[in-house]
Order: C-alpha cells, then structure tokens, then sequence
C-alpha cells in the first residue's frame, strides 16, 4: 500500500485487464535493470505503468533477475508503502522476506488467510499467528489506516491543548 500510488512487484503473471486504469498512480519496482522485462509476458504492463506511472530499478543496466535481486526489490516496495499485505507465500519465499523489510522499515504488516493444507497459505498464516493484522478485504486494510489516522489526529489535538494550557506534552 503506497501513498496515493500501487506499488507493482512484477508479478508473475499480469494483472486481471479490467479495460482501464482506476485513476491511481502506480510505480513497478524490478528485481532486474530497467532495461529488461521479466517475465517477458509482463512487456505490455511494463510499458503500460511507464506511460501511466514510474519504473524503478536500483539496478544497473543489463542486470538479470536472480533470487538476490528480487530480495533485494521486496526492500524497496516495502520502503516506498505504508504497509505490506502479503496474500500469499510458501515457506522461504520473499513474501516472508517483503513482511521482514516492512517490520524493519516501521511499515505495518498485514496478511490474507489460508487454508492451512495451501501451502501457498503458510506464510500469511504464519504472519497471522505472529500478529499481522488479518485482512479479509480492502474494507480491512483501509480500517486499519483510518484508525491510525484518527489517532494521530487525537495525539495531536492533545498536543495543542497541552501547548494551549501552556505546557508541553511529550
């Protein structure tokens, strides 16, 4: 979740076309030099977000994807969002290695549950189990940040009273 924008992971296969844009602006971060699409299918999202949004690669030109690469990609994502909501991972996979990034970064981190026979399910179940906040839905995630919201808006009326009163609150 990155403010007013998506963060685009490359994913394995492209998004579901839904015919347009939903207004959003979306950044697609690589595991590779900005130079190279991979997977290769994902040229016409690639060229899609570079028209309509930004690519990003800390990568140099002609790098190809490995698994250190998109390690290393799972840390920017998580740097550039306000949270990290993994919906999927087996056991090892970078999906445990984003939530790792977000927790490190400050970031809050939330996950989908699964079945627990998926394996696919292990690490946002494991997420859960270690007190990521469960997401059902969108309605979810956006609960989660309007209860921050409202309490930075109360930390900070506190504040202006505790000023007003003539003392500084810490």
């Amino acid at each position: 979740v990155v403010p007013d924008c998506v963060a685009a992971a490359a994913p394995a296969s492209p998004p579901p076309r839904s015919g347009r844009w939903r207004g959003g602006r979306t950044a697609g971060v690589l595991g590779t030099g900005i130079d190279l699409v991979y997977p290769p299918e994902n040229l016409a999202l690639y060229r899609r977000i570079e028209e309509q949004g930004a690519i990003l690669s800390e990568f140099p030109i002609g790098r190809r994807a490995d698994k250190q690469s998109f390690a290393m990609r799972n840390r920017i994502v998580a740097g550039l969002a306000l949270a990290v909501v993994v919906v999927e991972g087996e056991e090892g996979s970078g999906s445990l290695i984003s939530a790792e990034h977000a927790l490190d970064l400050g970031r809050d981190v939330m996950a989908v549950p699964g079945a627990v026979t998926n394996p696919l399910a292990a690490v946002p179940n494991q997420l859960i189990r270690d007190g990521a906040a469960l997401v059902r839905g969108a309605v979810d995630v956006l609960a989660q940040f309007a209860d921050q919201e409202a309490q930075a808006r109360d930390l900070a009326r506190q504040h202006r009273l505790g000023r007003d009163r003539g003392r500084i609150d810490e």
